[in-house]
């Protein structure tokens, strides 16, 4: 079986355990995230409750293209919106005002909500293949060191259902958040 061949079925695989309401770890740019399907607010909960994470911090949605964002997101100013274009892809998250029917659970109850058009490949691929963003947060049980292997993952949140094997980008730090209308950086 090719390389080709097999990355297209874990590719697969792990989109259809999206679909059905599970809960994926995968590489970014610099550690491994878990996300699931934004739309589904019982894998947000289970997100939430494998990392120990409070709900009130919110979620990072990652995407291959800014399209992919558009559901999520309120209208920008053009100068605010070039900014980010400029920025992406990459490993730049920015907070951007929301859309008033998106989930708490995504925005920890905030305006705003955390988005990234990921430069990792896998990463993207994930995202196109499923067909729009996903929720990225670092695969780690909060307060731990972040996970930079899928053997890292299982130990961590070995109820995670499925780890896409591969190398983490370059970056020895999580991507910056800035907050996209002040500049004001948060990470």
């Amino acid at each position: 079986m090719s390389e080709n061949h097999f990355s297209g079925f874990k590719l697969r695989q792990a989109v259809s355990i999206l679909e059905d309401g599970g809960i994926i770890a995968y590489p970014t740019e610099a550690i491994y995230g878990i996300g699931c399907d934004p739309e589904d607010d019982d894998a947000l909960l289970e997100v939430l409750w494998l990392k120990q994470r409070p709900p009130e911090k919110g979620l990072i949605l990652i995407a291959a293209d800014f399209n992919q964002l558009q559901d999520y997101i309120a209208p920008l100013p053009a100068e605010v919106l070039s900014k980010l274009l400029q920025s992406w892809p990459g490993p730049n998250t920015w907070l951007v005002p929301v859309k008033p029917d998106v989930s708490p659970l995504l925005t920890g109850g905030r305006d705003t909500l955390a988005v990234r058009v990921t430069d990792h490949p896998i990463a993207a691929a994930l995202c196109r293949e499923f067909g729009g963003p996903i929720v990225s947060t670092s695969a780690n049980l909060t307060g731990l060191k972040p996970a930079k292997s899928a053997y890292q993952v299982r130990w961590q949140l070995p109820e995670v259902d499925f780890v896409m094997t591969g190398a983490c980008g370059g970056l020895q730090q999580p991507s910056t958040i800035r907050d996209a209308l002040t500049g004001e950086v948060f990470r």
